[in-house]
């Protein structure tokens, strides 16, 4: 029992990793716009099929292929916020609500049209290691290596380059960043570009572990709406925390329980932080 446990944590920590990645891509358009967007799942999903596409169609490692699907979820983020976003950024929040729920139904219908529902699946195997009496999955290791690098590389690009410091300074008092010579129309579509970014770069992750289709997307969106309410809104590594803590009772939960209460324990963990501690378990607590 004891190693059934040990072997489900380890497992849900790595895609604990995942799951931090791609809802930091959520938390920091939060952060920065006050913009909850919802064609998250759409962007995962642009992700797992940028890689599919590169691996069936070239044969590219899936691994190898991540900068590019990078690239993708930015170039699709700067098209998404200047087309729908940019518009509506100062009016009530219902507003970008809307143009962003608009957005994800044209990515899923134009998706559903071209790629059909047909599941994919991407035959990369990595093998396993073994750490004493657990056994590591190779894909798993690898994508939470990936999503690690990618949080310690937002992490660094935040706090120690002039664009992210600019974004961080939008991000707490954009009109004081104005009169600062910061242009914020294009911090702000930078940011929701890196948001997009991270949420495709995590689908491609996704993709290298699991079977996917065109709504494979729209059922990991609500984990990360879980993740940023446990994180914090408005705090990206913190995502990267409460991903973890997600991953680990999403692993351990099987263990003691059917698998059919596992979505029941996360929301109502959710639930729970609402409650106790509206600003999540890494957020700031108001005064």
């Amino acid at each position: 029992m004891l190693r059934q446990c040990a072997a489900s944590l380890l497992d849900g920590l790595l895609l604990g990793c995942v799951y931090g990645a791609a809802a930091m891509g959520l938390n920091l358009i939060w952060g920065v716009m006050k913009v909850i967007n919802l064609s998250h799942g759409a962007l995962m999903t642009a992700g797992m099929f940028v890689v599919y596409g590169l691996f069936a169609a070239a044969g590219l490692n899936p691994y190898l292929a991540l900068p590019v699907a990078a690239l993708a979820g930015w170039l699709l983020g700067l098209a998404i916020y200047w087309v729908a976003v940019h518009r509506v950024i100062d009016a009530p929040e219902l507003a970008s609500l809307l143009a962003t729920f608009a957005v994800n139904m044209i990515l899923v219908g134009l998706g559903t049209w071209l790629l059909t529902g047909t599941p994919r699946n991407i035959d990369c195997d990595l093998g396993a290691w073994r750490l004493g009496p657990l056994v590591i999955q190779g894909n798993r290791l690898a994508a939470a290596g990936a999503a690690v690098v990618l949080a310690g590389a937002l992490f660094l690009f935040l706090r120690r380059t002039t664009l992210g410091k600019a974004i961080r300074a939008t991000a707490d008092n954009r009109g004081a960043a104005e009169l600062m010579g910061i242009a914020t129309s294009r911090t702000l579509a930078l940011s929701f570009g890196l948001g997009a970014m991270l949420a495709c770069t995590a689908g491609a992750l996704i993709a290298t572990i699991f079977p996917f289709t065109i709504a494979s997307g729209a059922a990991y969106e609500p984990k990360s709406f879980v993740i940023c309410v446990l994180g914090g809104l408005g705090n990206p590594l913190g995502a990267l925390a409460a991903g973890l803590l997600l991953g680990a009772a999403e692993g351990l939960a099987p263990v003691f329980l059917p698998v059919g209460w596992t979505p029941a324990l996360e929301f109502g963990l959710f639930v729970l932080v609402l409650v106790v501690r509206p600003t999540g378990l890494f957020g700031k607590s108001g005064t």
